[in-house]
């Protein structure tokens, strides 16, 4: 029998930022592709609720707090046994672009976006060493990729994270882990809605978006599985870019 490249059964995840967006949707890929599921946000409520819904273990975590991290991956290990995909996903945007170089949202912006996910894998990682298929993977964003003219501070730390899921790659592969970053496109969540209520910007940004839509939050969740996977058993060290084909586009 060929193997399902996309079975998920038996593997333990853990996924930050869960309870709605891009996260949401990837706990409830993976669960689908027969993965038991940690959903986590800083918001009790928040977490049981979408735990409730999926059927996942919601465990709740301020991604800024290092004992929060920790406490995070101990439970996740004493209720499940193990982790085998660690999904880095919460994040904040920018609070203050009209200031890109305002300190107290800098540093807020990098705390939560970079330093959290370091915090994470650290904590994490000595749990996936050796386990068969283990993957990280990192949420970044096309921000990373270019120049910006107002979001320092996130696209600072996205940038760092790419670097992250590089350097992990390099120190973790040998001992059997992946490290990968996903970074998205304009995709359609509640994070887009003020940007999807400006016209202006979004008739500039369908012109370099070569599909000319708005990505579905369920595209970068099949990327996600497919990181997590069998399928992508032989990718490490990469940012997989799921973005319509804005960055490689001159906006003709």
């Amino acid at each position: 029998m060929t193997q399902n490249l996309f079975d998920l059964s038996g593997k333990v995840a853990i996924v930050t930022g869960s309870t709605r967006g891009l996260g949401y949707a990837i706990a409830e890929a993976f669960i689908a592709h027969g993965a038991t599921v940690v959903v986590s946000s800083e918001s009790a409520a928040d977490t049981a609720e979408a735990a409730a819904v999926l059927g996942a273990t919601g465990i709740v975590c301020d991604v800024s707090d290092e004992a929060a991290n920790t406490a995070l991956v101990a439970q996740t290990v004493g209720l499940h046994g193990g982790i085998d995909i660690l999904v880095c996903n919460a994040g904040i945007q920018d609070s203050s672009p009209q200031h890109p170089l305002d300190m107290t949202a800098f540093d807020r912006v990098l705390g939560v976006n970079l330093r959290s996910m370091a915090l994470l894998t650290k904590a994490a990682l000595p749990y996936m060493s050796g386990r068969d298929g283990a993957s990280i993977i990192l949420m970044a964003s096309i921000s990373a990729l270019r120049g910006n003219a107002t979001i320092d501070a996130y696209a600072l730390a996205k940038a760092g994270v790419v670097q992250l899921a590089r350097n992990l790659a390099v120190q973790w592969g040998p001992k059997g882990v992946r490290s990968n970053a996903i970074a998205p496109g304009l995709i359609d969540t509640q994070l887009a809605d003020q940007m999807k209520a400006d016209a202006t910007f979004m008739t500039r940004r369908m012109q370099m978006t070569l599909l000319r839509r708005m990505g579905r939050p369920q595209e970068v969740a099949g990327a996600a599985v497919f990181l997590a996977s069998a399928a992508g058993g032989f990718v490490n060290g990469q940012t997989l870019v799921v973005d319509g084909g804005t960055v490689i586009t001159d906006g003709s």
